[in-house]
Formats: C-alpha cells, structure tokens, sequence
C-alpha cells in the first residue's frame, strides 16, 4: 500500500523590489497611513478655508476700517466721533513700554512667538474651561481677536472660531507683528463709545496714551476682555480690580518684578467722571454704519480720508427720549417685569432725529432699535388693512368677528369675547384678532408682505397663518420708517441720519437725497386718506388714549405680543413719527403690559416735548382744525421743527475754518 503523498513546498515567485517585511513593513504602512490622513485633513482643511477667506475678497478690507468721521447735529454742533484717525493715531513705537507689556501679558504673552494661533495657550483655556464646566478663561491669540474685529462676528459658534483661526495664519502672512498689535491696539472697542487705545485713554484719563503711566495702563489693558463691564466711568472698583489682575499678570508673565508694580497698586488710576455726560452713542453708532456705506460708493480718495457729517440729530428730543424711557423704566420696571426698551424718533421724511437702542450703551452697545428683531403684534395690522383698501374695501366694508380655525391655529380675541358683523374701521380701532385674519384671508398674505416691503420694512416677513397677528419679527427703526408713510401721504420714505458730508477741509462731498415730493409713492393717496381716521380714532378713542396729545392729532397703533413679551407703540403727528419697543433681552415676558400702557405713555412724554413750539402740520385725510402754537404774550412762536437752512450751515462752517485759522496763526506767532 502506497503512502498517501506529502505536502508539497510552498512555491515562491520572483520576489517584489517593492515588497517588505518586518519593521519595514510597519513603518511603511504608517507612512502611507499618514498621508493618506494628511491629504484628507489638507481636503477639509481647504473646504474649512474657503468661507474665511471669502471674507477677504473685498481688497479694499484693511481701507473701509480707516474711515474717520466727526459727527455734527442738525444744527453744526459737534456730537461725538467714530472710526480711526489714522493721521493722528500713536504707533507702537511711541506706546509706554509698561502699556503694551500690560497688554501683552493679559492678552497674549507669547505674541511675538507663534504664528497666529497659540496652540498651547488654546489647550490650556479648554482644560481649564472643562474643569470649571463653563468658559472661565479664553485662548485666543490677538490676531485671532484682530480677524474676529476686523471681519466677523461676536456669535459664539465653532463656524466663527474655525474662520477665526484660519483668518489669523491670513493675517500672520500678511502683515508684520508690530502692523497687526497697531492695528488691534487700534480697532478695539474700549467703552465709553472709544475705538483704540489713544481714544480710550483721552476718554477715561484726559491724556493721550503716550501719557499714562502703569496704573492707567493696566486699566485700558484691563478693558480688552468686557468694556461694559470694567469700564471706569460705569463701575470704577470693578475697573480697579481689574487693573490689579493684569498687574498680576504682569509680575507673572516676567515682564516686571512685583516692586516695580507696587506704586500702581497704591495709588490706582482715577478716570475722568464722564457720569453726566450725555454721547448718544447708540445714534452714532447707526449713523456710522451708514456713512460706511456712503463712502464706499465715493471715489477712493475721498472715502479714505477723514470726513465730518451734519445729521439730522436733535439733542434735545434725545434728552427727552432717554429721560422718558429711564424714568419709566426706574418706575414701573419691577412692577411690569421689564428691563429694556427702544425708540425711534424721525421727521415724517425720514430724517432721524433721536434713537435710543437700550437702556444703559455703557452696560450693552447692542442697539435694539436697529439690532433686535421683535415681533409686533397689532402694531402690524394696519399693513394688512392698508393692503385691503388697495384691494377693493374700504373703512365701512363689514367684515365678521368671530371664532376661526386654521387648521389646529385658532387665534381669538384679547377681550374672549365677539361682536359679530362689524366695520372694518372699529375692527382696527379696537384691534380685535379675528376679523384681521379673515380679511389677511380674504386678500392673501403674500399682497400684505409685498405692502409692508414697500412701506420700509426690511426684514424677513414669512407667510404663515399668524402674519396678520404680527408674528413675523421687526425692528423699532423699521416701524418708525414704515408708519412715517401714513404721514407723508402714501410716499415711500427713507430712515437716514446724514444729512450732508464734508472732507476735513469743508468741500461737499455727499448730500441727502431725500426728495419727499418725488419719492415713491408706497401706498395710494387714497388709502392714506382711508386709513388714517382709522389710526387717529385709535389714539383718541382705542387703545391708545394714553398716547393723545393735547391740541395735536396724532395716529398709530399698539401692538402686543402672545405671551406679553414685547409691547409697542407706533405713532406719527404731520410732523413726527416715533415708535416705541418695551420687552426683555432674554425674552422673558412681562408683567400684563400691552401697547397701550409704557409704550404709550413714553411716546406721549417724548412727542409732547419735540412738538414745543412746532406749528402743528395737518394729517392727511384727516380733517380737524390745527391750532397754531403761540406764546404766553399771545404771538407765534418760531418753528424749530426744521433744520438749518444749507446756506445757514456753510456759512456757519466757513466762520468756524475762518476761527480755526485764526487761533492758529496765533499760535504759530508765539
């Protein structure tokens, strides 16, 4: 019996110049693994970069930051300033060496070593962070802060971050380390409405920044982390105590020794009581985002120098304003739950003469009057009945008030209760619910969007059920400008501020515009003569009789949200239109107020002080009797509803250049 057959030996072929073994092997599969990873985080890497870098498609990025603008009121009085004065700014060079030390070594000691992004720091600030369970301490290095300044925005998001950090290399790669310390040093914002350190410290100590010693230097380094919240003129032991943390820092990071801090510790720095001054900051702020956009369509050569703007500012209506609005709040803030408020005040073209964007810009420079998106509420039906009277119905066509249903939404009355067959104008008049829907219904919400586009409101107004109820958010700047249309009798009008723009030297480079009688006409005269009985009803008689005024017609509307978490009054005089916002930043409702009760009544204090002396105007299609506006010796008093004549205001500006040259030369002769 034969043996069953062994196995035979394996058979190699020719061995691979390309095959390896052993360690070779392994570290040759490492290696290929690595690229392999490396070409896929080089593909997200760049999938990442292309939206940070589409933030620097504009060339001219670094010159829009340079703009300058002096800022006048209506009547050629100086009211505050806004941008970079980089003909006077301080370089780095002339900076105290103890001032860019205290910033340096709070903000990012090892500036001069890394590359844009400081990857140690970085991990330190989320170690510390995950310890504490919330954000405790930051890690970005200032050119992370200069990109985050320069092109994008406060949002708290890891899309920012991710741009951020990738705009920081682009920086790094771009400008010198000394270039891009000036140009933080002179972007950020420092309180008090101070862009850049020189204007921080001429703001909080009266001197330049090439002045202050340590103590003061460790307070404007201090500022870099929360203005608002260690600003000296807003809370000076809480700025102090700041100061002593970056003097720490200082003694910590190497740059000094504690002996060479310890004068500053004893004798903090003392800020410049700026309590009573009165900058309407969250104005400015608005007027030069404006003037931004005027100076980028002039030529490059006049936008890219200092300009000086006469607004339609009046700083008495502010003062009225601000007053108005923080006696109410001090007053009845408790009792009604709220702690904010906003208000726009315009000429019926458009011409802004006061905002107030919140309660207090040294605790918050977000400016609600331009910013916050709110819903209004009634506030927004007489858009959808304006539609309706361009579509065939008028203040007499009955329309039905009782339950509706759409689909599982079924809006009611605030009052519970139903009148049946009513007029369309008491339906506004009382701002009942369910007849505004029908009519919203009857005529389709898509029209009443097109009207209130045409009328100035500009942002997103969805289609949905509730529209004709004011669900869809607003803005108080975007009230004012869309009610100024029932004052002007149906003609489109423009919110501006700038009235007219010079270069330093005095030479007109830009003027308003604004020419009412050929503007747009948004809505019919027609309707406007329909509607406004209706809105000057609701002031005399409706929900908003706290808004009368005595001896002057006025109209508007209150507005109410569901849930009572904003309440609005928006109201116009033939001279006039101001709207008015209460709520709470954090959406928190309020206490039972509606439109009719703070709203009301600010509007009420604010639009009887800027009618003193004003020669009441008539309300379109509105016929009563306007009285004139006399003195106790029974004569006429002068209007001061309109602005300086631009004759009257050139040759005021000429006398100023003339005094100018004057002191000057005079100065020069000594």
């Amino acid at each position: 019996m034969a043996d069953s057959a062994a196995p035979l030996p394996p058979v190699y072929g020719p061995r691979s110049p390309l095959r390896v073994r052993g360690l070779y092997r392994l570290a040759v599969e490492g290696l290929s693994e690595a690229v392999t990873l490396s070409a896929a985080a080089a593909v997200l890497a760049l999938a990442l970069a292309v939206p940070a870098f589409r933030e620097t498609s504009d060339e001219d990025w670094l010159k829009k930051s340079e703009l300058a603008v002096t800022f006048l009121d209506r009547y050629g009085n100086r009211i505050g300033e806004r941008g970079i004065r980089h003909n006077d700014s301080v370089p780095v060079e002339a900076l105290p060496d103890h001032l860019i030390k205290a910033v340096l070594a709070t903000e990012d000691r090892r500036f001069y070593e890394h590359f844009g992004l400081d990857l140690s720091a970085t991990l330190r600030a989320l170690a510390a962070n995950w310890r504490a369970g919330g954000v405790v301490q930051g890690g970005s290095s200032i050119t992370q802060q200069l990109a985050k300044n320069l092109f994008l925005s406060n949002e708290r998001t890891v899309e920012r971050k991710i741009k951020e950090a990738f705009l920081a290399v682009w920086l790094e790669s771009r400008l010198s380390k000394n270039g891009i310390l000036k140009l933080y040093l002179d972007r950020a914002y420092l309180g008090g409405g101070a862009y850049g350190i020189d204007a921080a410290a001429r703001f909080y100590f009266a001197k330049s920044a090439r002045d202050v010693n340590l103590a003061e230097a460790a307070m404007l380094a201090g500022l870099f982390k929360a203005p608002a919240r260690f600003a000296p003129h807003v809370n000076l032991p809480a700025a102090r105590l700041r100061a002593s943390v970056v003097l720490d820092n200082l003694v910590d990071a190497g740059f000094m020794a504690e002996g060479q801090v310890l004068g500053a510790r004893q004798s903090p720095a003392r800020a410049v009581d700026r309590r009573d001054e009165q900058t309407p900051n969250y104005y400015l702020d608005y007027a030069f985002r404006e003037v931004q956009q005027i100076a980028a369509k002039l030529p490059a050569s006049i936008a890219g120098r200092a300009l000086v703007v006469r607004t339609a500012f009046d700083p008495a209506i502010q003062k009225a304003a601000d007053e108005a609005i923080e006696s109410s709040l001090r007053q009845s803030g408790r009792d009604y739950n709220v702690e904010q408020a906003a208000i726009v005040v315009m000429d019926i073209d458009g011409a802004l003469r006061a905002m107030v964007g919140g309660r207090d810009y040294g605790e918050s420079q977000f400016n609600r009057a331009t910013d916050a998106l709110r819903q209004p509420g009634s506030a927004f039906k007489p858009f959808v009945y304006a539609t309706a009277f361009m579509n065939g119905m008028n203040a007499d066509t009955v329309v039905q008030d009782e339950p509706i249903c759409m689909g599982s939404w079924c809006p009611v009355n605030y009052s519970r209760s139903y009148l049946g067959a009513i007029p369309i104008s008491q339906a506004l008049s009382l701002s009942l619910n369910t007849p505004v829907v029908r009519v919203a219904n009857a005529i389709g919400r898509d029209r009443i969007v097109e009207t209130a586009r045409r009328m100035g409101l500009s942002t997103e107004l969805r289609i949905t059920p509730s529209l004709p109820l004011g669900a869809a958010e607003v803005t108080v700047f975007d009230m004012a400008q869309a009610y100024a249309t029932f004052a002007a009798n149906g003609k489109r009008v423009r919110g501006h501020a700038a009235l007219e723009i010079r270069s330093v030297s005095g030479e007109l480079v830009w003027k308003d515009p604004t020419d009412l009688p050929r503007a747009e006409q948004a809505l019919p005269a027609s309707v406007v003569h329909e509607i406004n009985p209706i809105l000057a009803n609701v002031v005399e008689n409706g929900t908003a009789r706290r808004a009368a005024l005595d001896g002057i017609t006025a109209g508007g509307k209150t507005g109410t949200t569901n849930g009572f978490r904003d309440a609005w009054f928006v109201g116009f005089t033939g001279n006039f239109v101001a709207a008015v916002w209460y709520g709470n930043d954090d959406y928190q409702p309020l206490h039972n107020m509606t439109g009719g009760s703070l709203p009301a009544m600010t509007w009420h204090k604010v639009m009887t002080f800027a009618h003193q002396g004003v020669k009441p105007v008539q309300l379109p299609g509105v016929k009563r009797n306007m009285p004139n506006i006399v003195s106790a010796q029974g004569n006429p008093i002068r209007s001061r509803n309109g602005a300086l004549s631009p004759r009257a205001v050139e040759q005021l500006l000429k006398l100023e250049r003339a005094l100018r040259d004057v002191r000057s030369n005079a100065a020069s002769a000594l």
